[in-house]
């Protein structure tokens, strides 16, 4: 345990210090040292590599996770990793030979609305790849328990990286072509180190024959390929779809409103973690009961604090891209302010299926998630041609919203259907009515200093009156209990302080 808490432990640092570099980097140093045009432009590669990324891995580094340890001869275990980096290549090479053969092709329909792109076109392909071997090895060093160095490389490296590059770029030590061929020389860096680290924790002898259990490999590996890539389509595509439909600006609005508004679901992914083994012990145990407290609970808490940032961001809104037009002097971005509100009641609404997906990840049920990936990436691509085409960049934001809300419910539905339980509750009705009151109560609100203390001040006073609302009448004793412990700490820090 104290391996695990540690690890855990290091490993949040690297994920809020991620953020707080991401922030910089899509508010201040993007739009500052490139401006609109070719931050837009970086954003759609970088868009349509990640899309492309799980077909190329196929879903094997999760493979790597799920069988790794129910193998017991380690012959069988170094013949899994081998397997692992030798299907990628089944279809990496055949994609390079299309993808070399039809680059002109390529180049033209992805870049109607921007020439620009064409010519970086390989990036796209080139990273894929990079970045589909990277969580293979990642997934390496996981399975021997070691996971710190991978999630800084994977959350702060490649922040850190483009960090640098745009400094060289706004410096001019760079022109665009360069910082292109940089950040792939970034990559690359990042996936030689993460493979080095893997083979020091384990280096697997080489066997000339397939796993005695490939056809389960296969095809556990082909149902994750499948979910991985839709959930991967859901969340690229619409910066794909818009650089091909619109201006490359436009795209960096969208992409920093995205930012913003993800800001809501952050706070949930370390709950969502813990919550993943203890529904699989609640179902592995028919323990319906456990279950259906777990749904219910995890629904309460991250639906209060997904509320409270819902608040903070929208209810100071405009104060918020006053502050970011401080930071980059672009005036611009304030066009993307309705994708922040519908990606926020988005992010709130997915936060109040509490624990579902792990539900219906963990169930008999399995099957059934590509299904819905797919079918929800389809739904997204053709909603997104037609609202672009109606409403600009601002549809791509209500397709999203659209597909998301609807998958949503059914993935409810689906567990109301097996188990008999929702995430409803008293609770869930009070606390929307709390989301919807606050935020109308403070959205108004105009102080008379200047941006940034009118932010600061305004975020105090919502927080505390949420806050205050939902300790007063005990919505979630989680919450409750941990507040009581950070105000018993401060307490005690200021004691032990004090002369």
């Amino acid at each position: 345990m104290g391996i695990v808490a540690r690890q855990s432990f290091y490993n949040i640092i690297s994920v809020i210090l991620a953020f707080a570099i991401g922030a910089l980097n899509t508010v201040v140093f993007y739009p500052r040292a490139m401006g609109e045009e070719l931050y837009g432009i970086v954003l759609i590669l970088l868009a349509q590599s990640n899309i492309l990324q799980p077909i190329f891995s196929y879903g094997v580094q999760h493979t790597v996770i799920k069988y790794f340890s129910a193998t017991n001869s380690k012959r069988e275990q170094d013949k899994l990793l081998l397997f692992s980096l030798l299907i990628p290549l089944l279809i990496i090479f055949p994609s390079a030979l299309l993808f070399y053969g039809y680059y002109e092709e390529i180049a033209l329909y992805l870049s109607t609305k921007n020439p620009e792109i064409g010519e970086f076109i390989y990036l796209i392909f080139v990273i894929a790849i990079a970045t589909a071997y990277f969580e293979i090895f990642y997934n390496w060093a996981r399975v021997q328990k070691q996971t710190t160095v991978g999630n800084f490389l994977k959350e702060v490296y490649q922040r850190v990286l483009i960090s640098v590059l745009l400094g060289a770029y706004f410096f001019e030590w760079l022109d665009f072509s360069g910082f292109i061929n940089a950040l792939l020389v970034g990559y690359y860096l990042r996936l030689f180190i993460i493979m080095c680290y893997s083979l020091w924790l384990y280096r697997p002898k080489i066997h000339f024959e397939w796993p005695k259990n490939t056809r389960s490999l296969l095809t556990y590996s082909s149902l994750i390929f499948l979910s991985a890539f839709g959930a991967s389509v859901i969340i690229d595509i619409d910066a794909s779809m818009l650089g091909k439909l619109v201006e490359d600006k436009y795209v960096a609005y969208y992409r920093v409103a995205i930012f913003i508004a993800a800001i809501i679901e952050a706070p949930g992914r370390a709950l969502k973690q813990i919550l993943a083994p203890m529904v699989a012990e609640a179902i592995n145990g028919n323990q319906a009961k456990e279950l259906n407290a777990l749904l219910k609970k995890s629904s309460t808490n991250l639906l209060l604090v997904a509320g409270l940032f819902f608040v903070l961001i929208n209810a100071n809104i405009s104060e918020l891209y006053d502050f970011i037009y401080f930071l980059n002097g672009k005036k611009g971005f304030a066009l993307a302010i309705p994708v922040v509100f519908y990606i926020s009641v988005t992010k709130l609404f997915t936060a109040f299926t509490g624990c579902t997906d792990n539900i219906i990840t963990n169930s008999p049920y399995y099957y059934v998630v590509p299904f819905l990936s797919i079918g929800s990436a389809a739904a997204v691509v053709y909603l997104n041609l037609h609202f672009i085409e109606q409403l600009g960049f601002i549809g791509a934001a209500w397709a999203t919203f659209l597909v998301i809300t609807a998958f949503n419910l059914i993935k409810m539905g689906l567990v109301a259907k097996w188990y008999g339980i929702t995430p409803m509750s008293r609770t869930t009705l009070y606390l929307v009515l709390l989301i919807i009151g606050t935020y109308f109560i403070f959205i108004p609100l105009q102080l008379p200093f200047n941006t940034f203390i009118n932010l600061s001040l305004k975020s105090s006073l919502i927080a505390l009156v949420y806050l205050f609302v939902c300790v007063r009448f005990g919505f979630s004793q989680t919450v409750n209990d941990f507040l009581s412990k950070g105000y018993k700490k401060i307490k005690v820090y200021f004691r032990v302080s004090r002369p």
